[in-house]
């Protein structure tokens, strides 16, 4: 004959029960398996709510009507709990909508008490499941805090980099553009005093060449840190454009609504490097002709978008691990709890549109110029 396997563990059981008799029939029952069962008996709602504050158990089997109240009372009082164990309804017939009703309110199982040989099973699979929900919440809470650290990450980078940048303009304009000026300066002074005219030639060439560096310099520092800036988002993206058009040849259309809103400073500077970003990829992958830019305030939203013809992306390239680019505007749109959608066909260009919520007006009037 075997001998029956030493439980590991107690799993201990509120019973909420009037009956005496069903309440031993279950003890019987669950004392014929494998596991070690501890059950406590209550008939009360008020004991139910006195022995969830004062114990722990790992589940709760409960008869539906009870006197003076139902299964569900108790099972609303369960929910109270900060981390409340399988509930399972072990009732007579209640009715097939009654039951339903039950499991979607989130009761773990029902079974009938014609059924109770059963109940062992039924207690490990409603376990088993508890166990898989926990763990799910369990990773859904790291996972958001993750996403947490990440975007904190995110804004920490944005911020540092912005710094950074912002120290090499300085140091581009302090001592790049002071010396290139002096040099500037010297040439001028050779210029008018040599008289030898292949020499005069050479200091002209050299002027030419020197000022193209002071042009690369200024772009250079307008690039790091944008002081166009100061004059509003629609001249900073106006001037976007035009340098784009300059550099590249793609004519680039950009339409600016109206508006006196004041644009916070950290929104007005996610906005300039997303349509300097979407620019730079067009620039490198879109082969178009033609570039919209859109601004717009309207309904408290801040929109961005910036649309092309070229060849459009291909969902696979957008979804590679390495499209730094892309999720860095994504990453970047969150900052100022804004996101940013991209959509792109074959043959037929893509649009990235940035959106980003705006504190309300505090203008009387809409004014007519987005600053």
């Amino acid at each position: 004959m075997a001998q029956k396997r030493a439980p590991e563990t107690t799993l201990k059981v509120l019973h909420l029960e009037d009956s005496e008799v069903d309440h031993e029939l279950v003890r019987r029952v669950l004392a014929r398996t494998d596991e070690n069962f501890e059950l406590q008996r209550v008939e009360s709602l008020e004991d139910f709510a006195e022995q969830l504050q004062t114990q722990h158990f790992d589940v709760i089997l409960a008869d539906y009507r009870l006197p003076g109240f139902t299964a569900l009372d108790a099972w609303q009082t369960l929910q109270q709990q900060q981390e409340s164990p399988p509930f399972v309804l072990l009732s007579g017939a209640i009715g097939e909508s009654a039951a339903v009703a039950a499991i979607k309110m989130g009761v773990s199982d029902y079974l009938a008490k014609d059924e109770v040989s059963k109940l062992a099973s039924t207690i490990r699979r409603v376990l088993e499941l508890h166990a898989i929900r926990r763990a799910k919440v369990a990773a859904d809470a790291e996972l958001a805090l993750s996403q947490k650290r990440l975007a904190e990450f995110a804004e920490h980078l944005q911020a540092t980099i912005e710094q950074e940048r912002a120290a090499i303009a300085r140091e581009i304009h302090d001592d790049i553009g002071g010396s290139l000026a002096a040099v500037r300066f010297d040439l001028s002074w050779l210029e008018r005093h040599a008289s030898d005219e292949a020499v005069r030639s050479h200091l002209q060439s050299a002027k030419e060449m020197l000022g193209h560096a002071i042009d690369a310099s200024q772009r250079i520092m307008k690039d790091l840190r944008p002081a166009i800036l100061d004059q509003g988002l629609a001249a900073a993206v106006q001037w976007l454009a035009e340098s784009f058009t300059k550099r590249t040849g793609i004519r680039t259309v950009v339409n600016a609504f109206d508006s006196s809103r004041d644009i916070p400073k950290a929104v007005q500077l996610v906005a300039y490097r997303t349509a300097q970003e979407a620019l730079t990829n067009i620039s490198k992958h879109a082969t178009c002709d033609l570039v919209h830019i859109d601004l717009s305030d309207a309904e408290e939203v801040l929109t961005l978008e910036v649309r092309d013809n070229g060849q459009g992306i291909a969902q696979a390239e957008l979804a590679k691990p390495k499209s730094f680019g892309i999720r860095g505007l994504q990453e970047r749109a969150k900052t100022v709890e804004g996101w940013l959608d991209i959509s792109s066909f074959e043959n037929t260009g893509t649009s990235i549109i940035l959106s980003v919520p705006l504190p309300e007006s505090t203008g009387d009037e809409p004014g007519n110029r987005l600053t």
